[in-house]
């Protein structure tokens, strides 16, 4: 071997060497960084388990009150509307009707059968209900203005949230709230 050859040779393991020194470099860095992220880590644990044990030992010692005790949430709170609920039958002293309901009446003039099978006819006095059975006679009585009239059930709905009947057109006339739309009404179960 010559002397050139062996100093390239030197070289090559020098620079050989030193990439293998730079890439242990590189590699350290991102070691220490995991080691630091584990180490605050559970030091973090530690310090919550003892706040938690601390916590609790409190809690042990204290009088137990009647009322609950609530944990603080980051969790958002979700609010639910809750809408009434229909009670059907609700008896009334006296006499032999019971209230069915009270609530919004809304009135429809448009329709080519009814639940119950019959054609709709916006000239009869009928009214669509969703409990009631077919046939079953309601007085519809306008809370505002004393209103009332006599329905029969012969048809299922309302479907709009909040309201508790519909009444055909006719009816909705005699109650006279065709130019309203709706009315809050009290609802009597006649037969």
């Amino acid at each position: 071997m010559s002397r050139d050859d062996a100093v390239i040779s030197y070289v090559d393991v020098k620079r050989s060497a030193r990439g293998a020194a730079i890439s242990l470099a590189r590699a350290r860095k991102p070691l220490r960084l995991c080691a630091i992220v584990i180490g605050a880590a559970s030091l973090a644990a530690c310090a919550q388990s003892s706040a938690v044990s601390q916590r609790s030992q409190a809690l042990a010692s204290r009088p137990v009150s009647a009322e609950p005790i609530r944990a603080a949430s980051s969790a958002p709170r979700i609010h639910v509307a809750a809408a009434r609920k229909h009670t059907p039958y609700a008896a009334r002293k006296g006499g032999d009707t019971r209230i069915a309901s009270q609530g919004v009446a809304s009135f429809y003039s448009e329709g080519q059968e009814t639940a119950s099978g019959e054609k709709f006819n916006a000239h009869e006095l009928t009214a669509a209900h969703p409990t009631l059975p077919f046939g079953t006679k309601l007085r519809v009585t306008d809370v505002k203005t004393g209103r009332s009239v006599t329905v029969r059930v012969n048809d299922r709905g309302p479907y709009v949230p909040g309201r508790i009947v519909d009444v055909s057109y006719s009816a909705a006339q005699s109650l006279g709230m065709i130019g309203k739309g709706v009315a809050n009404v009290r609802l009597d179960v006649v037969q």
